[in-house]
């Protein structure tokens, strides 16, 4: 059986609640594709308005962050349930700016991959590796260790309704891509990864993005690769071009 495509957006630090909607308006027609899932990861703030800006469009919500409990004395934080509730359906866990700017580590990004499941949310769930790693030639280590670690105690069924997004550091927001090429060895790797944790099947089954400076210019030699199955978009899901990556 194919994998279904899925394009998320991940719109970042960007937008207020008014922008957001505006932005919806304008991809609306954009962004039709019944044979692609196409997500749209936004800011808490804006998830409200933009649940309501989507409905009856083919446009799946998405969330950007979230901690582990339910509930609590957690000033500033908000929950998978609570995300739940408003209407999220998929949840970004492990992208490098929580990993670097704020400290995530693989033992919390596995503890949110769990909850995320419990919670009813499906998890994107990013890997990648930085420039210095990638020179030495031990990425595809990383990454595999990154996996490894981030899934610890995931059941086979929660991993196929996973979604993983590799993401070399080095081409996140700085206009370098991986060639296709490259792309398709390491989402090859991690197949490959969860074939020797799981199984076959559960291997054919997970869903993996590219994600680091796709565009419209790159994104159709980027999804004719065999294991790759979409693309976790930053800067260019804030343009009409995000719709041409939904239908290339």
């Amino acid at each position: 059986m194919a994998r279904r495509r899925i394009i998320a957006g991940n719109w970042k630090m960007n937008k207020t609640p008014s922008e957001a909607v505006a932005l919806c308006a304008e991809l609306k027609d954009l962004v039709k594709n019944d044979a692609v899932d196409v997500v749209y990861c936004v800011p808490a703030i804006d998830i409200v308005p933009v649940v309501e800006a989507v409905k009856g469009t083919n446009v799946h919500v998405g969330a950007e962050n979230f901690y582990i409990e339910d509930k609590g004395a957690f000033t500033g934080e908000i929950s998978a349930p609570m995300l739940k509730d408003a209407g999220v359906e998929y949840i970004i866990i492990g992208h490098s700016e929580r990993r670097d700017i704020f400290g995530e580590n693989d033992v919390l990004i596995n503890q949110k991959v769990k909850k995320a499941f419990e919670a009813g949310l499906k998890p994107i769930l990013c890997c990648g590796e930085s420039l210095a790693l990638r020179k030495a030639g031990t990425y595809q280590e990383w990454i595999k260790r990154q996996i490894t670690w981030d899934l610890s105690g995931v059941t086979a069924d929660q991993v196929k309704n996973l979604v993983i997004a590799y993401e070399p550091i080095w081409a996140i927001g700085t206009g370098e891509t991986a060639t296709a090429d490259q792309a398709e060895e390491v989402c090859k790797m991690i197949r490959e990864t969860i074939a020797e944790m799981y199984d076959a099947p559960t291997a054919e089954a997970v869903r993996i993005q590219y994600g680091g400076s796709m565009n419209a210019g790159n994104a159709a030699e980027l999804l004719s690769k065999a294991d790759i199955d979409g693309g976790l978009i930053g800067g260019a899901s804030l343009k009409p071009d995000f719709g041409k990556i939904v239908n290339a």
